[in-house]
């Protein structure tokens, strides 16, 4: 099914050439003046320097052609208007989103089925082995799976990599720690394994008032058992094993609980056996060079506006780097599983990082010049103090303590609401996925790559531009539609299965009520707001969208009566877009990746 603004281009386009003019000049765009017009078009302005004429002389031309413009035998404007200083102005008819939204209605996927066929593989979440999850891993996870899900939604191939920090220092730290402590050989917990890591950290890091390490020799040997591990020191590696074994099993666990879902689980140490190939490869190319003992390549090109450090690849002491291992990342990948597009989500403040090593990876040819490489920088999570948000006691806060905190946010307000005739376990159960949407939204609303500030009581509250605003819609969505299904002696179980089948029942676009038509105007933008979102990689435009779209529906649903409606032709109108309406709205969250109770 094709999206609105495809048809309304090729309508545009067509009318321009029909008047003798450049197809090119029409594109079309959404009117920033919706109580004028629904679309416009500038065409009639750029073309008039290369015809030498008048603009608005050129404008009416191309509205006479362009008013008998239809769609599926029906009309496409309502009204056409050529406009000073030279802009044609267009309002779409009732009988054209009627026919419009009947295809979304009875067609697969909200008529959404595209097939991009592009393979992608998205590289976010970046947590640390032996390090819990905290605050800071927030929005990598969930911008990531908000971005892997909307091009899986676009019909790729997108594939989701941890790409666990599993082979750095932490880990010389922690088998350093258990060689002091006799423990090497013992199993040990997660609670136990997050108590050694800083433990042995902060030992590490310990200065005097001089400034020197006060343990010198344990930092020293850190190092050493880190190289020792990356060489494959067997009894080394075993305890990196039973590491693993634990950290991951309780990182999956909390990445579940953030209805996040990795497809692979590699990690830096998957890298390693390519590093050595790497080495070579860079100084048989003469890319790499000694500087200090470290070896190190150059990244700056000209044409830049500044001079950028060399890319470190390896330490004077033969260690590897974040970059070293990257590099082999993508060496491991382009050997397993090939891709069209390598995505980084990362915090911005990598952004150095990732310039170095995706110019030493084109320079040394680790890919085809054809593949993407791409790297998006989000912004950091800040409390009300404008600072990277922290607990009250000034620590880093879990982020599973975090989901708590939310999800007794969402209870209390539950609680302290009219009776929902929910049970207790229901009410804690609902929490928890109101919580989950209250936390998602609360970030993914924001542009990405911006700053916002995290404020819970914002996040949880009913109302405004949040998560269980949005859900808060559905539920009222969905009571209606069973309501009326009830009424007529269906079972409807808040499934989409009721409304496909009955869909074709439930004409839309006849009434031409303006409450009715501007609710039909957003619905019908739904293809185009998601290609938007997905070509500029923003989920937040998705959000904006279902907030445009639920404000816009409780308007509707205020001004309407719907079940009591008398016209039974009107009724079904009102029900069928009640149906798509819901449709859309899961199917955004989803993409989102949150959903919605039955019942709040």
């Amino acid at each position: 099914m094709q999206a609105l603004k495809a048809i309304l281009q090729e309508a545009m386009e067509s009318a321009f050439v029909e008047a003798g003019y450049d197809k090119d000049l029409g594109k079309v765009s959404v009117s920033n003046r919706p109580d004028l017009c629904d679309y416009q078009s500038n065409g009639a302005l750029m073309g008039a320097k290369k015809y030498q004429e008048n603009p608005i002389a050129l404008a009416e031309k191309v509205k006479g052609f362009l008013e008998k413009k239809s769609y599926k035998d029906t009309p496409l404007f309502s009204s056409v208007e050529a406009v000073k200083p030279g802009f044609l102005n267009v309002k779409l008819s009732p009988e054209f989103l009627g026919a419009y939204l009947q295809g979304m209605q009875t067609e697969e996927k909200n008529g959404l089925f595209e097939k991009e066929g592009r393979k992608i593989l998205l590289d976010y979440g970046g947590a640390n082995v032996a390090k819990p999850l905290h605050v800071g891993h927030l929005r990598s996870a969930v911008i990531g799976e908000a971005l892997k899900r909307m091009g899986q939604r676009l019909g790729n191939d997108v594939v989701g990599d941890v790409h666990l920090g599993d082979w750095g220092l932490q880990m010389g730290l922690i088998i350093t720690e258990l060689e002091d402590r006799g423990e090497l050989e013992k199993p040990f917990t997660i609670s136990e394994l997050e108590e050694i890591y800083p433990f042995a950290s902060k030992k590490a890091k310990e200065k005097d008032e001089a400034g020197n390490l006060v343990n010198e020799e344990y930092a020293n040997r850190a190092k050493e058992n880190t190289l020792k591990l990356q060489q494959g020191d067997p009894v080394f590696h075993k305890v990196w094993e039973r590491i693993m074994e634990v950290s991951v099993a309780d990182l999956k666990k909390n990445y579940e609980a953030l209805d996040v879902h990795f497809d692979l689980w590699k990690g830096e140490s998957d890298a390693d056996p390519y590093i050595p190939k790497l080495i070579s490869l860079l100084e048989e190319k003469n890319l790499a060079y000694r500087s200090q003992g470290a070896l190190v390549v150059d990244i700056t090109e000209e044409g830049d506006s500044k001079e950028y450090p060399p890319c470190m690849i390896q330490k004077s002491d033969g260690a590897s780097l974040y970059a070293t291992s990257d590099l082999g990342t993508i060496m491991d990948r382009e050997e397993h599983y090939p891709k069209d597009l390598y995505l980084y989500i990362a915090d911005s403040r990598q952004a150095l990082h990732y310039t170095q090593f995706f110019r030493v990876a084109r320079r040394a040819e680790l890919l085809p010049k054809e593949t993407e490489l791409s790297y998006i920088g989000f912004g950091t999570m800040n409390g009300k103090d404008g600072k990277p948000f922290k607990t009250r006691e000034g620590g880093v806060l879990r982020l599973e303590r975090l989901i708590s905190e939310t999800r007794d946010s969402v209870l209390k307000r539950m609680e302290e609401s009219k009776d929902n005739g929910l049970s207790q376990e229901e009410k804690e159960e609902t929490a928890g996925i109101v919580a989950l949407a209250a936390l998602k939204y609360g970030d993914l609303s924001n542009q990405a790559t911006k700053d916002y500030i995290f404020d819970l009581e914002k996040f949880t509250a009913f109302e405004g531009n949040t998560g269980p605003y949005i859900l808060y819609t559905i539920v009222r969505i969905s009571s209606i539609l069973r309501k009326y299904a009830e009424s007529k002696g269906e079972n409807w179980k808040n499934t989409l299965s009721w409304i496909t089948e009955n869909a074709k029942n439930y004409p839309l676009g006849s009434s031409g009520d303006e409450n009715v038509m501007a609710l039909e105007k957003i619905l019908a933008a739904f293809q185009d707001e998601m290609r938007d979102a997905w070509r500029e990689c923003a989920p937040h435009k998705i959000c904006t969208y279902i907030y445009t779209l639920s404000n816009q529906f409780n308007s509707f649903y205020h001004n309407v009566k719907i079940l009591t409606e008398e016209n039974e032709q009107k009724k079904k109108e009102y029900i069928g877009l009640l149906c798509l309406s819901w449709k859309v709205l899961m199917d955004c969250i989803q993409v989102l990746g949150f959903s919605a109770p039955e019942r709040m």
